[in-house]
């Protein structure tokens, strides 16, 4: 029997052809530009890890159902991984002993969560993973959010397209300690409850706290801390270790600059267990995507699982290619990607044997043009209408008389004009040259 195959992708994934492949080449070299120029070094880790890993740091929801998990022929259960926070702390357990700190890495890898798909969540996602190890300091968290606005600002955005959001774990454990009476493992239960605060009802908002065992005065005295900046905040728990923490990076943030891109939020908390001192989470401030695009924090224990007593502590944040693509097209800054500058065809005539247009071709090439010869004999008018659909700024035209006298015409499809060069001359012509692209609905209205 005949299967009919599909010829859609698999549910939360996404095919990439040439045009989707170039927006996301594009705004991950912007990406790359960036970090590089802040001193980061790229790094990667493989596609499969162990599933304890995830079990162990980022909570057993993310580990249980939101991760594509097997058993090999070996009987060892792997996951494909959802995140790369665990396996950047792994690498940096195996080599702590040879490594120069305070390390400055990122990474830009692709990574499945078995999860409904929605706008800016995909099953299959590519994320950017920014992080620094071995600066218990302030200072760490200072530059990997200086690193998040440096990059946003790269692509165009300013103060009024993104808001950074910042808590402190430690803060904010010792703020519901001193209103509730929790432990740490109260303080724990009830950050989960405040973390889905803005996804559910009001009433089951409430509900799950005071099944927690919380009553309305205590609600209330959280509720205000949403509405409070971070000294007004920081002042009820003075003594604690997470609003010093909070306290010397707002200072920071202000002196440097970035405090018109940052706000404290008690809100913040980020799901996964294993962050413990600042927190953030950037927000894309247009109401047609007012949403958390991307986010992280510091997380000093994590090395810890893979070496005893290891003290390397690390922060950093993650961003996923949907949202920052949604915050892109909302704000208008992706560009026109079909202007590609100098692209050239060399065009054919069957009166001209292949090698000598394979000749130009490569004398272009050589030169640092991008060139290309016409595969096929359709007629010339073909050729050109060819050109026009795939973005070439020029096609070169070579002839018989042409290849008998050393020359070649090239012809500029935006303005039409054409210009004639002996071959030797063809790669110094375009040297330096810019061009802008004919689209081809302009070609055949005859606009060009």
């Amino acid at each position: 029997m005949d299967i009919k195959l599909s010829t859609q992708p698999y549910k939360g994934t996404r095919d990439f052809y040439p045009r989707e492949m170039k927006l996301r080449n594009w705004f991950f070299g912007k990406i790359r530009k960036s970090l590089e120029c802040a001193c980061f070094d790229e790094y990667d880790g493989p596609m499969l890890e162990s599933l304890d890993l995830y079990a162990a740091k980022s909570g057993e929801e993310l580990a249980k159902e939101q991760t594509y998990n097997f058993t090999d022929r070996g009987g060892r259960s792997l996951a494909i991984r959802p995140e790369m926070t665990p396996t950047v702390a792994r690498m940096v357990a195996a080599k702590m002993g040879e490594l120069n700190y305070p390390l400055k890495w990122f990474c830009i890898s692709n990574m499945y969560r078995y999860e409904r798909p929605q706008r800016g969540r995909l099953r299959e996602f590519w994320q950017l993973n920014v992080d620094i190890f071995g600066c218990d300091t302030f200072e760490a968290d200072l530059d990997v959010i200086e690193s998040a606005v440096s990059l946003l600002r790269a692509f165009g955005a300013d103060e009024t397209m993104f808001r950074v959001h910042i808590n402190n774990r430690r803060f904010f454990n010792d703020a519901i300690a001193a209103i509730a009476g929790t432990d740490v493992e109260g303080s724990r239960k009830v950050s989960k409850v405040v973390d889905r605060k803005n996804k559910v009802p009001r009433e089951n908002y409430e509900a799950d706290l005071k099944a927690l065992g919380l009553d309305d005065e205590q609600i209330a005295k959280i509720d205000a801390l949403y509405k409070m900046d971070v000294r007004e905040a920081t002042a009820l728990c003075p003594d604690s270790v997470g609003a010093k923490e909070l306290t010397a990076l707002f200072d920071a943030l202000e002196k440097t600059g970035l405090l018109k891109y940052c706000m404290f939020d008690f809100g913040i908390i980020r799901g996964l267990d294993y962050y413990t001192g600042t927190v953030f989470e950037v927000f894309d401030e247009a109401p047609e995507n007012n949403r958390a695009m991307f986010g992280g924090g510091r997380y000093d224990n994590l090395v810890g699982l893979f070496v005893k007593n290891a003290k390397i502590s690390g922060v950093g944040y993650g961003m996923g290619d949907v949202t920052l693509e949604n915050f892109l097209t909302t704000h208008g800054l992706v560009p026109d990607l079909d202007n590609e500058g100098v692209k050239v065809l060399v065009t054919r005539f069957d009166d001209v044997p292949l090698e000598a247009y394979t000749a130009l071709v490569d004398t272009m090439r050589e030169g640092g043009v991008r060139a290309a010869l016409y595969l096929g004999s359709k007629k010339f008018g073909k050729q050109i209408d060819f050109a026009a659909k795939e973005n070439y700024s020029h096609v070169v035209i070579m002839g018989g008389s042409e290849l008998a006298e050393g020359m070649v015409k090239i012809k500029n499809l935006a303005t039409r004009e054409e210009t004639v060069v002996a071959h030797e001359a063809l790669a110094d012509f375009f040297a330096n040259k810019t061009a802008t692209s004919i689209s081809y609905d302009a070609l055949m209205e005859g606009k060009a």
